[in-house]
């Protein structure tokens, strides 16, 4: 018998420029210590890099391409059965997907070596809508370890 309760999610308010809910969340993601504005200073900056890096293409576009490439569609769990633990593959959940290749996204940015972080954000953004970079490398090596461990998917409940 399950004893957890039923999780409710905070309703995010789309952002006020594109009045999207995927570039709120973004914006939230990269948020550090509360300071929103700062953070979505950052990202629209990021957006204005983009502008004329891909011909007949718009920034937003580019971003939800580049989130779509780096989305996982299967990840490892640890699963203890027995004695042994085993990492066993499973489907991602949509909602978990578009949360990881947001995190990674960001995560890989802030390792970049550009100077300020409109630009790193936007090179990784560019870099995952052509399919290189780190978040991509990411997403590959989750599939990687999930296609090692196929062996362990009856273990899957």
């Amino acid at each position: 018998m399950s004893r957890r309760k039923r999780t409710y999610k905070r309703e995010v308010i789309p952002d006020p420029v594109f009045k999207d809910l995927v570039i709120a969340k973004f914006v939230n993601k990269m948020m550090i210590q509360g300071k929103k504005a700062t953070a979505q200073k950052m990202f629209y900056g990021a957006l204005d890099e983009l502008k004329g890096k891909v011909p007949n293409e718009e920034p937003l576009a580019i971003l939800k391409k580049a989130l779509e490439n780096t989305k996982p569609s299967i990840e490892v769990r640890s699963r203890r059965v027995g004695g042994a633990t085993y990492q066993v593959p499973t489907d991602v959940r949509p909602s978990r997907r578009l949360s990881l290749a947001m995190r990674w996204l960001i995560e890989y940015s802030r390792a970049r070596g550009e100077k300020d972080f409109a630009k790193r954000l936007a090179g990784e953004i560019l870099d995952a809508f052509n399919n290189r970079g780190n978040a991509i490398k990411k997403k590959e090596d989750v599939h990687k370890m999930a296609d090692a461990n196929k062996a362990f998917s009856h273990y899957n409940w």
